[in-house]
């Protein structure tokens, strides 16, 4: 259902239902969280990767959960609906970079996987949609991530057509980052992680939780929580040891987060 392995400080995380094309369910639902929290609460892991086994990322909601799920009672299914919802802000908050390894189409909820992680490669050709509306859902959970990726008014269309679009478009709207041949897909990826095994650890995950801070509209306490924040990491372990190995030009001696 779900593999996590662990090396040289990174962490991937398969969704391991090729049969399926890596369809989610309660079940894997509730392991994906708990496997992004152990991730994330491990000293050992400094980046985390997110795919899928097979051909396939995600093909979103299984069709036996979403039987199951079409017998529950509102309250049932506002339980159901939390669960997610508490797995894409466990990807989107994690306090490790996150990368969704996209290799092959993404449909429904595995969109919003792609659209919580912080970086996404995707081979070229893989094929995308949001189909919701097509069996009478709508993409309620997902869609503050997709909007925040991609802009509410390519949202407006994709949500309603619930067309599919290839990998050269997920780049141009900005849910993807980097388009790459299946071949060079791993390869791309740990160009990636390079240039964040590189950085700060405490940096990072500074970072992460700076553009929460200022992903909304711009005010008085956005712009002094910027200050205060820029103040707290200049004044941290890994704020003076970055500063003084620049200065004395040479490879700075990180400090875990």
């Amino acid at each position: 259902m779900l593999k996590t392995d662990v090396a040289d400080g990174v962490a991937t995380i398969t969704l391991d239902r090729p049969e399926v094309h890596n369809a989610f369910d309660d079940q894997l639902i509730a392991a994906l969280t708990r496997a992004f929290e152990a991730a994330g609460a491990d000293p050992a892991v400094r980046v985390i990767i997110l795919t899928g086994a097979g051909k396939s990322f995600s093909a979103g909601g299984d069709l036996g959960w979403m039987k199951r799920v079409a017998g529950y009672s509102r309250d049932q299914n506002l339980a159901d609906a939390e669960a997610l919802a508490k797995l894409l802000k466990t990807i989107d908050t994690c306090p490790k970079p996150t990368i969704a390894r996209v290799n092959g189409q993404a449909y429904a909820g595995g969109l919003g996987l792609i659209a919580a992680c912080d970086v996404a490669v995707a081979i070229a050709g893989a094929q995308f949609a949001v189909t919701e509306v097509r069996i009478g859902l709508i993409p309620s959970v997902i869609s503050p991530y997709l909007v925040r990726a991609m802009g509410a008014r390519a949202c407006r269309r994709l949500f309603l057509t619930a067309e599919r679009f290839d990998t050269a478009e997920a780049v141009r709207l900005g849910l993807i980052h980097q388009m790459t041949s299946a071949e060079e897909l791993d390869e791309e990826i740990a160009d990636i992680v390079g240039l964040l095994m590189i950085n700060s650890p405490a940096a990072l995950t500074a970072a992460k939780a700076l553009i929460r801070m200022v992903d909304r509209p711009l005010d008085d306490d956005v712009i002094a929580a910027t200050a205060a924040s820029i103040a707290d990491q200049r004044a941290s372990a890994d704020g003076r040891e970055g500063v003084v190995a620049f200065l004395e030009k040479r490879k700075p001696v990180w400090g875990t987060a």
